[in-house]
């Protein structure tokens, strides 16, 4: 494995299993020690990350975890509701039957690793998951859908969810893509919009309650 990818992989695992919160600073050294690689590597890795949203730097002080707003995490799931609802709706008039097997197979692998929880399986969870919503942006069809919806890619909003999801959240979580690839497969775009919206919402509640926070956001 490429050094810099190395240490890309030990940064994002230390994010999403919660030994680097919001906020924290991640140093070079201790990631070069923990990837066995020089800190070049690491710096090509932190650049990454800084560009996916993940860390920040700030002059002086080094990289920090991103540490997202409450306001702006609350947008970005109203607008995921409404982009991603209409991404299943077209994806259930257009996918084609490789696509809908796909679909079916990451929500399985999805749940399987979400009942296990073996080691390093928030990872996969999450890996499971980007992948079966850009299956679906795929299927969708539309490039103006894609293009307005990589404008709201939120790698720190997605990993930071994952992170803070009880047994119950993760489980939950994967049966909703079941379902949502079930309405896929039927050619329903009345239920596979409504299921996906019903998906991202709880995730907004689960990313609030893990906040303290029981209010809906403004115009939602």
């Amino acid at each position: 494995m490429k050094a810099s990818r190395k240490a890309y992989q030990v940064i994002i695992n230390e994010i999403i299993e919660g030994r680097c919160a919001p906020g924290d600073r991640i140093t070079e050294a201790a990631i070069a020690e923990q990837a066995r690689v020089s800190r070049t590597p690491v710096r090509e890795a932190l650049q990454r990350l800084e560009a996916e949203g993940m860390i920040r730097f700030v002059p002086n002080q080094g990289a920090f975890v991103t540490h997202l707003a409450l306001a702006e995490a609350e947008e970005t799931f109203a607008l995921r509701m409404l982009l991603e609802g209409y991404a299943a709706r077209l994806a259930a008039r257009r996918a084609s039957t490789a696509q809908v097997q796909s679909l079916e197979d990451l929500a399985t692998r999805q749940l399987a690793a979400s009942q296990r929880r073996e080691k390093g399986f928030l990872r996969k969870v999450a890996d499971y998951n980007q992948r079966f919503h850009e299956l679906i942006l795929n299927a969708a069809g539309s490039e103006l859908l894609k293009t307005t919806m990589s404008s709201l890619s939120n790698a720190p909003l997605v990993f930071q969810t994952f992170r803070d999801y009880s047994t119950e959240d993760l489980i939950r979580s994967a049966q909703h893509h079941l379902e949502i690839a079930q309405a896929i497969g039927a050619g329903d775009p009345d239920w596979a919009e409504s299921v996906m919206r019903a998906h991202v919402a709880a995730a907004r509640q689960a990313f609030e309650s893990r906040r303290g926070s029981h209010h809906a956001p403004n115009g939602a």
